[in-house]
């Protein structure tokens, strides 16, 4: 299993400082932005896309480096009601996959996005409950949009060989395992998580099981590492749903938090075990979000942390077995 980062904490530096710089603490794959939320600032689809010189160049400095691209995010909302706005993401999302492809990357990260309640809204609607009846009917128009789009992205992403990952997000149409499947079921296998435990932890998910879950189905295309930490003494007062901003840290009911400030060492490596259970064994992916360190010593505890926890070998062989 390869240890790998999300670079966006590091686009004070360019791409080829950050990969020095992840280098020398021990990691061997990035996962960088090519548009989105995440932006571009290391790795721009205008750059590179069709551009076989560029392309070289970058072979050669991750090789130069030790280093290898696990996936291109690009984080959007294909599905939103402005289309304007729609189209942009799927511009990016679909050039993201033919950049993944040229460069031999096997794998684009990215939101389900989430269209609004119906054909008049102008803002993506988040439904969390089947009643009154109008969100029940809002969220079997959300999942008709969804399945025709994604149905014919899948389609794209096979043409090119690119597994699509999407991150299970509240405020996306698919942000637990069960809409994942559903998703999967309903276009081609191309589609599969970008398994990211830290949005799950607050909603009350167990992580294991649910790694299990989606393993069983074979749709876990590519890992986030990032842990979630919750404040009782304000999840039991205003619950889990949290609007608070996120630099107001004292009074939210959870914080994303650097790997091993939300969960310690020994839930990581039940983490890394159960990939391992379930087939998958590519790359956990650093995602450092947390408000409460700097990037640098966030990312290198989080490091510190996971190379422990991580297998750098193949399984032998149970002779105690025979």
């Amino acid at each position: 299993m390869d240890l790998g980062v999300h670079t966006p904490p590091l686009y004070d530096r360019s791409f080829e400082d950050a990969l020095a710089y992840l280098a020398e603490l021990g990691v061997s794959a990035v996962e960088p932005g090519v548009g989105g939320y995440p932006g571009d600032d290391h790795l721009s689809r205008s750059a590179y896309l069709d551009d076989e010189d560029a392309q070289s160049e970058l072979r050669g400095a991750l090789e130069e480096h030790g280093m290898r691209i696990s996936a291109l995010a690009t984080h959007n909302n294909p599905l939103h009601p402005d289309e304007a706005e729609a189209n942009d993401a799927d511009e990016e999302l679909r050039e993201a996959i033919r950049l993944a492809a040229q460069l031999d990357v096997n794998v684009v990260t990215c939101f389900s996005g989430l269209p609004g309640g119906g054909p008049k809204d102008e803002y993506p609607n988040w439904i969390t409950a089947p009643w009154p009846a109008e969100h029940a009917e809002a969220l079997e128009y959300q999942w008709e949009r969804a399945v025709e789009y994604w149905g014919q992205l899948a389609d794209h992403a096979a043409d090119h060989g690119v597994d699509v990952a999407i991150e299970m997000h509240p405020n996306m149409l698919v942000y637990e395992p069960s809409g994942m499947a559903r998703l999967r079921e309903e276009t081609n296998d191309r589609i599969g998580a970008n398994f990211d435990p830290s949005h799950l932890y607050w909603q009350g998910i167990s992580i294991t099981d649910a790694i299990r879950f989606l393993g069983e189905r074979d749709a876990i295309h590519h890992v986030h590492a990032k842990d979630t930490r919750i404040y009782e003494e304000r999840s039991r007062v205003k619950g889990v749903l949290d609007t608070t901003p996120y630099d107001e840290e004292a009074d939210r009911s959870w914080l994303f938090r650097s790997v091993g400030y939300g969960h310690g060492e020994r839930h990581w490596k039940d983490v890394v075990s159960t990939l391992r259970m379930v087939g998958y064994d590519d790359v956990l992916s650093i995602e450092h979000e947390d408000s409460l360190t700097s990037s640098l010593e966030g990312l290198e505890k989080a490091v510190d942390l996971l190379s422990r926890a991580i297998f750098e070998e193949t399984p032998g062989d149970a002779y105690w077995a025979d």
